[in-house]
């Protein structure tokens, strides 16, 4: 497999399209810290680590969806930098997801955080996603 972290968003997008409640990804430490960033910023339910024989291990994620209109909290999940492509931003030219609605998850040297975060602490990084 060539770009994990473009596999783990499409299992996600492919669970919420099937209104799944749970679904399993097999876990890396990136993919692990993108899991604690949707969490902190309330677009899944829940999450655990499980380890495996394997070593690897997976990652159970619970999704969260609205009780009323079933529609997902997560409406949108886009890949930005690919292992082909990456795309590097600043402090000063960090994007801005739905004019601030939505979310860049970006891995900086200060760890994976969101784009505001990188903002108030003055770091740049890679752009992984985009989650609205």
């Amino acid at each position: 497999m060539t770009d994990p972290i473009a596999d783990y968003l499409t299992r996600l997008r492919n669970a919420i399209k099937a209104n799944h409640r749970v679904v399993e990804i097999p876990a890396s430490n990136l993919k692990k810290e993108i899991t604690k960033v949707l969490f902190d910023k309330g677009y899944i339910l829940n999450y655990k680590f499980e380890e495996t024989k394997n070593h690897q291990g997976n990652i159970k994620i619970a999704l969260k969806y609205n009780p009323e209109t079933r529609e997902s909290a997560i409406t949108k999940l886009e890949r930005i930098s690919t292992p082909g492509l990456r795309q590097y931003v600043n402090a000063g030219t960090m994007p801005r997801v739905l004019n601030g609605l939505g979310v860049a998850i970006l891995s900086t040297s200060k760890g994976v955080i969101t784009d505001k975060e990188a903002r108030n602490m003055n770091v740049g990084g890679e752009v992984l996603c985009y989650v609205s």
